[in-house]
C-alpha cells in the first residue's frame, strides 16, 4: 500500500473516527485503525463492536492498493504535529511497518495485518427500513433528550434515546425514572417504526451532525441502525428491549400553572442550592399568586439560603420539593426566555415546558418527579 494525502485531511478523519475506539478493548486489533486503500479512496474503520465509524478520503495520488491496521494512539500523536502539507504513507505487507514520509523526514511504526479485524454488521433485507431524516431534527432531538438518559445496568432499555417514528412526526424520548424528556417534530416519514439508540453513538452524532449539510439517510433493522453522513457512516448496534410507555407517566391534568422567566429562575436556583444537604440537594418551592418562595438548608451545617422571584400563577398555594441539579440540567435544555411550569400537588410530577412567541411545529416537554419535604 502507498499513497500521498494531505496531513490535516487525515487527522480529521482520524479523529472523527478515534471517537470510537474504547479504552477497554476486549480485542487487541480495536486498539487499531483500519486502512483500505482502492480506487482513490482511502477507508478508515474505527470499532468497539458495538459502534462503528467508517471515514472516507480521497487520496492526492495512489501507487498501490492495500489493506493495514494502524495503532490508533501512534497515528494521531504523530500527524498532530504537522503542519499542513502532503505525506506520502507506505506499508511494507510482509513486515507490516508503516511508514510516513514527508519533504524534509519520515517516521516508522508498526502496524499489523488487517484481517482478523471484525466486519461491520450487515443489515437484514427482508425487514430493514429506511427513511431520510433533516440534519437540524436529528441533532436538535439528540441535543434535547441526551442529557436524561440514564446509567442503569439492570434496565438498558433507559441508557438510551428512543426514537419513534410515525408517518406524520418523530419523538424523541429519554428518561432516568426521575426526569423525562420528549421532543416531537412534525414531519413527513411515511413510515412507522422505533429503535433504542444507546448513549455513546447519539453522542458520536452530535459530534458530526454540526458539520453536515444534507438530510442524514438512516437505514435501521431490529438489531442494528446505519447514518449515512457526507463522508462517514455510523453503524451502531440498537438497544434492545421495550421501552416504558412514558405517555402513561406523564400528568394528563395539572390545574396549577407557573409562568417564569427561566434565567431568573435558574440563576435562582444555583444560588440557593448551595445551601442544600448534599445528599439530595433538596430546593423546596412555595408558590402562591406572583411569586415563588425557593428555600433549601443542610441542618447537619447549620446553612440555609431563600430566594423570592415574581411569577404569574394560576391555581392554589402549593408547596413542593425539586432536586436541583436536575432543575438546573432542565431549565439549561430549554432555550426559551420564559418556562412554564404545570403542577398538580406535591406528591405528581412538574411538567416544564418552553414558552414561545410564535408556536413552533415542535413540542418539547420536560418532566421531574418530585422529592418529600419532610423526608
Amino acid at each position: 500500500m502507498k499513497f500521498v494525502v494531505s496531513s490535516t485531511a487525515l487527522l480529521n478523519v482520524l479523529q472523527t473516527s478515534n471517537k470510537v475506539v474504547s479504552n477497554k478493548n476486549t480485542l487487541p486489533i480495536l486498539d487499531n485503525f483500519l486502512f483500505e486503500l482502492k480506487d482513490g479512496v482511502l477507508k478508515i474503520t474505527a470499532s468497539d463492536l458495538e459502534t462503528t465509524m467508517i471515514g472516507t478520503l480521497k487520496v492526492d495520488s495512489m501507487e498501490q492498493e492495500g489493506v493495514i491496521a494502524a495503532p490508533v494512539k501512534l497515528m494521531i500523536d504523530s500527524l498532530k504535529e504537522f503542519s499542513e502539507q502532503p505525506l506520502t504513507i507506505e506499508a511494507n505487507e510482509s513486515t507490516w511497518e508503516i511508514q510516513i514520509s514527508w519533504k524534509t523526514g519520515k517516521l516508522a511504526i508498526p502496524g499489523t495485518s488487517g484481517l482478523s479485524y471484525p466486519t461491520q454488521p450487515a443489515l437484514d433485507e427482508e425487514t430493514k427500513q429506511e427513511i431520510s431524516v433533516d440534519t437540524n431534527l436529528l441533532l436538535t432531538g439528540i441535543n434535547k433528550t441526551i442529557f436524561a438518559t440514564a446509567d442503569d445496568e439492570l434496565r438498558p432499555v433507559m441508557n438510551g434515546v428512543y426514537v419513534n417514528i410515525e408517518p406524520q412526526a418523530i419523538t424523541f424520548v429519554a428518561t432516568d425514572a426521575h426526569k423525562l424528556v420528549k421532543y416531537a417534530a412534525s414531519v413527513e416519514t411515511g413510515t412507522t417504526a422505533s429503535f433504542i439508540l444507546p448513549k455513546k453513538p447519539a453522542n458520536l452524532l452530535r459530534g458530526v451532525l454540526g458539520k453536515e449539510d444534507a438530510d442524514i439517510r438512516m437505514e435501521f433493522d431490529d438489531k442494528n441502525v446505519v447514518f449515512h453522513l457526507k463522508n462517514h457512516t455510523l453503524v451502531c448496534r440498537l438497544i434492545e428491549g421495550n421501552y416504558p410507555n412514558y405517555n402513561a407517566v406523564i400528568p394528563a391534568n395539572n390545574p396549577n400553572k407557573v409562568l417564569v422567566d427561566r434565567t431568573e429562575l435558574l440563576n435562582g436556583i444555583r444560588r440557593v442550592a448551595v445551601c442544600s444537604n448534599q445528599a439530595t440537594n433538596l430546593i423546596k418551592f412555595e408558590i402562591e399568586p406572583n411569586t415563588i418562595n425557593l428555600t433549601a438548608q443542610d441542618l447537619d451545617f447549620s446553612v440555609s439560603a431563600q430566594e423570592s422571584l415574581t411569577c404569574d400563577y394560576e391555581g392554589e398555594a402549593i408547596e413542593i420539593g425539586f432536586r436541583s441539579t436536575f432543575l438546573v440540567e432542565i431549565l439549561s435544555n430549554i432555550e426559551t426566555q420564559n418556562v412554564s411550569v404545570e403542577l398538580a400537588d406535591s406528591t405528581r410530577a412538574g411538567v416544564f415546558k418552553p414558552v414561545y412567541d410564535e408556536a413552533p411545529d415542535t413540542e418539547t416537554l420536560m418532566l421531574l418527579m418530585p422529592m418529600m419535604i419532610n423526608a
